[in-house]
This record gives structure tokens, C-alpha cells and sequence, in this order.
């Protein structure tokens, strides 16, 4: 009984580390490339994953997307050059930090506005509270 327990354990660690996938290994002609590609692929989320960036996925996507940063990281493009061209092939999803502008002004400076509306409200209702008390005592 142990023993057949002990084999299957053994069968899965096998074919589980069997799909366990290697990493990438790139080579860049600039150590700054290098950062440049690792800053990138850490800043933009993968498409297909709901909060993973590009570094951390494993999506077919994301290796897709990451070669791509790569070719263009040895390409000589900068930064905003292929930022922008991942927003405009995939829209603003793909950035960590969106734009500040005004369509995204709600999701930046909404909970700040919320927040000070709410210290507003239990400041009025303490002193509220309090001055009934003061009344009744």
C-alpha cells in the first residue's frame, strides 16, 4: 500500500516537473538593454492574464510579447516607442499605470475625493452627536 502510494507520488513529481518551464535566456548587446527589457516586461501586464505582467506570465501571449520587446529592445527603439506600440496593437490595458488624463482622472483621483468626503461626513456627525449630548446632559 505504501509503496504504490509512494510510486504515484513519485509519477507526478516526475510529469509535474517535466512541464515546469525553463527561462528565457536572452542575450543583449548592452547591459542597459538589458534592464530596459526587464523594466518593460515588469511594467506591462499580459492581455490574456488578469493581473500578471509580461515578466511573471507564462500566457502564449506574453512570450509572444516579450520576444517582440526583445526584438525591439535590440532594435534601438526606446522606451516610449515600444510602450506605445503595445498600447496601440492591445489598448491601455496593457499598462500597469495608466495615463493621467481626463478619462482616467475618476480612477486617480476618485478614492482621494471619496475619502476626504468621508472624514467630512464623520467629522459633521461627531460634532452632531456631540452637541446632542452636551444638550441632553
Amino acid at each position: 500500500m505504501i509503496g504504490s502510494l509512494i510510486r504515484a507520488a513519485t509519477l507526478f513529481l516526475i510529469f509535474w516537473g517535466s512541464n515546469v518551464i525553463a527561462m528565457e535566456v536572452l542575450e543583449f548587446k548592452t547591459p542597459e538593454d538589458q534592464l530596459r527589457y526587464r523594466i518593460l516586461t515588469e511594467e506591462l501586464r499580459c492581455p490574456k492574464c488578469q493581473n500578471q505582467n509580461l515578466e511573471d506570465s507564462n500566457a502564449g501571449i506574453a512570450v509572444d510579447l516579450r520576444n517582440q520587446i526583445y526584438r525591439m529592445v535590440n532594435d534601438g527603439q526606446s522606451n516610449e516607442q515600444i510602450v506605445d506600440y503595445m498600447v496601440a496593437r492591445y489598448g491601455e490595458f496593457v499598462l500597469y499605470r495608466p495615463v493621467h488624463d481626463q478619462s482616467t482622472a475618476i480612477l486617480w483621483y476618485g478614492p482621494f475625493a471619496l475619502l476626504i468626503i468621508g472624514a467630512l461626513v464623520f467629522v459633521i456627525v461627531v460634532i452632531k452627536n456631540k452637541r446632542q449630548t452636551d444638550r441632553g446632559a
